[in-house]
């Protein structure tokens, strides 16, 4: 799922490109994409974009007569940007939007229909799009620590839910966490003023040096290289590789459709955490360390 360096990157392409311009027209391909019918999407055609907002993980386009597409690309959803007279491209779209200076669609891999469009009317239904999540970049340690401890929950969960923290997924939690030396599955009531401090600065940092990354890999182009999976990340989706920062290979939680990547010399103290699946296959052969890891499997 595209996060705050990653959507923050598409609002700047974005805003290059399509602020002052006319919205000539909406081209939905799914009936499941557009999730609000009033105001029709018909009124959005013709207006000028007016500025381009990000809002958590989404993305809102304002244009004249206060409307707003707003944008939630979800896992798999991605946007693309053609200029006047280039190919298409052969991605299946949900969506196209023609503006007099070239073409935004939306793409979304897999069968999985997740992504979703509404269009709403003032700034009021407008916020009614955020969940309420506190910008980290913008905040103090005292506010980051006030919105952790609103509530008793493991690190990740808390970093990763939208009500508590502003554009943080499930990548950046990853990184985040290695970069405070902290346990994904600590829980909120046990972290110490030390530790939250440490995480508040880790994540800031972490925000700022993945957005200024991003940046530069795009060069002032649209960004079509939008993954949650990067080369040069420390943990996360590098399971088995060695961290960058001990060498001990990277560990792994699996559930649902997500997982927690981890280095459990950097972060637990060298305990391994229970992997659902593999822990209860395993049972009593489940090791405990990474010591008692076979590092060749």
């Amino acid at each position: 799922m595209p996060e705050l360096p990653d959507v923050c990157v598409y609002r700047e392409a974005l805003e290059q490109r399509i602020v002052g311009r006319r919205l000539e027209r909406v081209l939905l391909q799914s009936p499941f994409l557009l999730r609000t019918v009033d105001p029709p999407i018909e009124s959005a055609q013709g207006q000028r974009v007016t500025e381009v907002r990000r809002i958590g993980k989404r993305l809102g386009l304002g244009l004249e007569g206060e409307l707003w597409l707003v944008f939630h690309l979800m896992i798999a959803g991605r946007l693309h940007w053609f200029d006047p007279g280039a190919p298409p491209g052969k991605r299946a779209a949900l969506a196209r939007l023609q503006f007099d200076s070239g073409t935004l669609t939306l793409t979304e891999a897999g069968t999985k229909r997740r992504a979703s469009l509404h269009l709403v009317q003032g700034e009021e239904a407008l916020r009614r799009q955020d969940p309420g999540g506190l910008e980290v970049l913008g905040s103090t340690a005292a506010e980051f620590a006030a919105r952790l401890r609103s509530g008793n929950h493991t690190l990740k969960r808390a970093l990763t839910d939208p009500r508590l923290f502003s554009g943080i997924g499930n990548a950046y939690s990853d990184e985040i966490l290695h970069a405070a030396r902290l346990s994904p599955v600590m829980l909120t009531s046990r972290a110490s003023d030390a530790e939250l401090l440490r995480l508040h600065g880790a994540a800031r940092e972490q925000l700022q040096l993945w957005t200024e990354r991003l940046r530069r890999e795009a060069g002032g182009k649209f960004p079509e290289k939008v993954t949650a999976f990067r080369a040069d990340m420390a943990v996360h989706g590098r399971f088995r590789l060695p961290c960058p920062v001990c060498g001990t290979p990277v560990q792994r939680i699996r559930y649902a459709d997500n997982e927690t990547n981890y280095c459990a010399t950097c972060q637990t103290g060298g305990r391994l955490l229970a992997d659902r699946a593999l822990s209860r296959l395993l049972k009593k052969d489940w090791p405990k360390t990474v010591d008692g890891f076979d590092r060749d499997e």
